[in-house]
C-alpha cells in the first residue's frame, strides 16, 4: 500500500460517519453548530441566534449531544453548549466554506480582514 492511499473503512465506522452527516442534514442543526463554531452559548442565546423557539433548539441540541457533536458545561442553573472538539468545528466551517464556493462571486471567507487564503486542489493522480 502506498502512503497516499487510504485503507477502506469498516462498516461500523461508515455507520458513524453517516450518522454525523445525518445530524448535519437539518438547517436548524447547521445554524446551531455554526453559532457554536467560535464560542459557547446557552439554549436561550442559541434560540435567539437561530430564530427558533428554545424548546425546539433544546431538542436539536439533545440530538447533537447524543451524536457527540456538542458538549455541555453547567454554570449555576445555566447550561452552556460548545462544539465537542476541533474536528467538529473544522467539519462545520469547511462545510459552510464549501457551500460558499457554489455561489456567485468571491466566497465570503476569501474576502475581508480575516480572509482565508484560497486552497489549491492537489493534483489528480494520473
Amino acid at each position: 500500500m502506498t502512503a497516499d492511499k487510504r485503507p477502506p473503512l469498516d462498516e461500523d465506522q461508515v455507520g458513524l460517519v453517516v450518522e454525523v452527516f445525518r445530524m448535519l442534514a437539518d438547517p436548524t442543526r447547521v445554524q446551531v453548530l455554526w453559532a457554536l463554531a467560535d464560542e459557547e452559548l446557552s439554549v436561550n442565546e442559541l434560540a435567539s441566534r437561530v430564530g427558533k423557539p428554545g424548546p425546539s433548539v433544546s431538542q436539536h441540541l439533545a440530538k447533537l449531544r447524543m451524536a457527540r457533536l456538542v458538549r455541555t458545561r453547567r454554570d449555576g442553573t445555566t447550561i452552556y453548549y460548545s462544539l465537542d472538539n476541533d474536528h467538529v468545528r473544522r467539519l462545520v466551517v469547511d462545510a459552510v466554506h464549501n457551500a460558499e464556493h457554489a455561489g456567485p462571486g468571491v466566497p465570503a471567507h476569501h474576502s475581508g480582514p480575516d480572509a482565508e487564503p484560497p486552497h489549491s486542489r492537489p493534483p489528480s493522480p494520473r
